[in-house]
């Protein structure tokens, strides 16, 4: 019997992955080892078992990957954001309200953004659009009218027009000014459609967070207005008797901030422009600090950049206290106070669910007792670092088994040694390097190059699924996003490994992880059991993720399925989504899958005519390429 497996425990796996950390208070264990999925933070007696849930996608026909939505989660983090802000305005006494604007390009997908409308209606939550195609969008999806539509990005005469309608109509449709040449273009269109705007101002900040979009923010931001020409558009409503439809002060510091200390500096900032509107004669109503609440993707609680150094509680307190400071100094009325935050609401909703398809292992081959004789001096001088070495002469062997394997190296491109010779070489280094690592982690101190030999020793997990499509972030920006076996997790994972993708380059892989304290570069998991699936998960993922996807190697989008927990406990599927087929990409691409398949029968044919082929075979051939035309992009089993 294994005892390592003995000892180890959930509570162990629970430790090692930072569930808790990171989870929101959505995820569990089991005690058979299953990763567990609530449906509102420590709701465990409605807890379902993430294993249990991809045995019914694969029943129902839908193979790997997938991305798995919980309905759920989107209804309790958007009510999760409403009630904290309402919470800590009710304790400080604040006299104005809030109210959310889900931002459209966190994630467009039509099911995510009816979603948010539908749970968000109680709360009368809003949507932000920052182009027409969004706003078209927006304008079909929302149905409350009380519920903000900011209409936010450059803005030529349709986008206009189209914002002009929908107040017309109804909705609080915010303009927010840009650039200065659109607020003529405004006013001009208001007239011809005898539409009275309700407008809001962008600001550029002198504020700058730190982090991968700091530049939204700061005075050579590419967005917004500075102070001369806020006072410019000032002069120009009052001189077109249209002041009180300067409504709302609108800014966007970043997203992703990390550091609660830069939220509140950028508050105190656009509250003493709020206030210098208000004493201008601007109607002012509504102030719009725009996206910027962080999800903490490692669980470290920190200002690094895949974290947050604040709570949710600690975020809405800061804010209505710098928001009263300053307005209760200028004698300001306390305005209704937006955010748009899409991140924090979208992440935890999604998961990317992968299987594992191979496995390669950097470890010790089998040795002969002695070398040939003939055996290069290179060679013999690797095999005798081997046998000498010993927790005194571990740095020497370790200096001497890389020198002699580059010299081997050098030998071999010159073509001194054989290449058999150059494969005993690498058996030599490989199982030196592993006898390193082993007496190694006996000792207390070791130098920086032998503390990194495990990250070099990581097996390589392949894996279905690809980097560039369904975790983009975590190539183009080295976002950091949990990843960890979605079963077996009642049993000690005694492989360290990084994440290769089935894209055939060199960056389609993952080899920075989670830490509490810093960054890992391996991912401890198990090993590969015969006959057996082993399924990985990749977590947070629900916001820019689907929407920066490109299709490198034409590998599409992925299966989606969109499930909801049931009060008893048990869950139901309410939406599938296929991914996309062969015939789906070729197309995104510009070939006709049709023409694709008639120039290949011609290619068939002419093979039957050589007699490379039978007719039959040629039937055979074709009914393959038909059906790889009709299949999924991804590993199919």
């Amino acid at each position: 019997m294994n005892h390592t497996l003995e000892r180890w425990n959930t509570t162990k796996s629970t430790e090692l992955y930072g569930i808790n950390e990171w989870g929101g208070g959505y995820f569990t264990l089991a005690e058979n080892g299953d990763l567990m999925v609530m449906p509102s933070p420590g709701a465990i007696n409605r807890a379902v078992s993430i294993r249990d849930i991809v045995s019914g996608i694969d029943a129902r026909g839908l193979g790997m990957p997938v991305l798995l939505r919980i309905e759920n989660i989107l209804d309790s983090q958007i009510a999760e954001l409403n009630e904290s802000f309402l919470y800590a305005m009710k304790e400080l006494e604040y006299k104005g309200t809030f109210t959310g604007a889900y931002p459209i390009k966190v994630n467009q997908q039509q099911q995510v953004v009816e979603a948010i409308t539908l749970y968000g209606s109680k709360y009368h939550h809003g949507l932000e659009a920052g182009s027409k195609a969004e706003l078209i969008a927006a304008m079909g999806m929302l149905t409350d009218t009380q519920a903000p539509l900011i209409c936010n990005g450059y803005k030529d005469q349709e986008f206009i027009d189209l914002g002009l309608y929908a107040t017309k109509i109804g909705y609080k449709c915010i303009l927010v000014l840009e650039m200065p040449s659109e607020l003529p273009l405004i006013i001009e269109r208001s007239r011809v459609l005898g539409a009275s705007p309700i407008l809001g101002v962008r600001i550029k900040l002198s504020t700058q967070a730190g982090g991968h979009w700091g530049e939204s923010g700061g005075e050579r931001s590419i967005f917004g207005l500075n102070t001369t020409q806020i006072i410019e558009a000032v002069d120009l409503l009052a001189k077109e008797d249209m002041l009180d439809c300067l409504q709302m002060v609108h800014y966007h510091l970043g997203s992703q901030i990390s550091n609660i200390r830069e939220i509140r500096t950028a508050v105190n900032e656009a509250c003493r422009v709020y206030s210098g509107l208000a004493l201008e004669g601007a109607n002012v109503k509504y102030l719009d600090l725009g996206g910027g609440l962080a999800v903490d993707y490692d669980g470290s609680q920190s200002n690094f950049l895949s974290s947050r150094n604040y709570t949710l509680n600690e975020y809405c307190t800061d804010i209505i206290e710098a928001v009263m400071t300053s307005l209760d100094e200028a004698g300001v009325e306390h305005p209704t106070i937006i955010t748009e935050s899409g991140r924090a609401l979208v992440a935890y909703y999604s998961m990317l669910l992968f299987n594992v398809l191979d496995v390669t292992r950097f470890q010790p081959e089998p040795l002969p007792e002695n070398l040939p004789e003939d055996s290069p001096p290179q060679i013999k001088y690797m095999f005798d670092s081997l046998k000498s070495l010993s927790v005194r002469n571990i740095q020497e062997c370790f200096n001497d088994i890389i020198y002699y394997r580059d010299e081997a190296r050098q030998l071999f491109n010159h073509g001194k040694i054989t290449l058999r010779e150059r494969s005993l070489a690498e058996k030599i280094f490989w199982t030196t390097i592993n006898e390193i690592a082993r007496i190694s982690k006996g000792l207390k101190h070791v130098t920086p190059e032998i503390a990194d030999i495990e990250r070099a020793l990581s097996d390589i997990y392949y894996c279905n699924f690809s980097v560039f499509q369904s975790l983009p972030d975590a190539w183009a920006i080295d976002q950091l996003f949990p990843i960890m076996p979605i079963h077996r997790l009642n049993e000690e994972p005694t492989r360290n490994a990084i994440i290769a993708d089935i894209t055939c380059d060199c960056d389609g892989k993952i080899d920075r992880f989670i830490d509490r304290h810093d960054i890992k570069y391996y991912l401890p998991l198990h090993d590969l059991k015969e006959s057996e699936e082993y399924y990985l998960g990749a977590f947070l993922v629900g916001a820019y993720q689907e929407t920066l996807g490109d299709l490198h190697n034409l590998l599409g989008d992925t299966n989606i399925v969109t499930v909801r927990v049931l009060d008893n406990g048990e869950y139901e599927f309410v939406g599938e989504l296929e991914g996309d087929s062969v015939s789906d990409v070729l197309s995104y691409v510009e070939y006709d899958p049709k023409r694709l398949l008639v120039r290949f029968r011609k290619t068939a044919e002419r093979a039957v005519r050589k007699g490379n082929i039978t007719a039959q075979e040629r039937r055979e051939i074709m009914q393959a390429y038909d059906m790889g035309l009709r299949g999924y992009t991804y590993f199919e089993r």
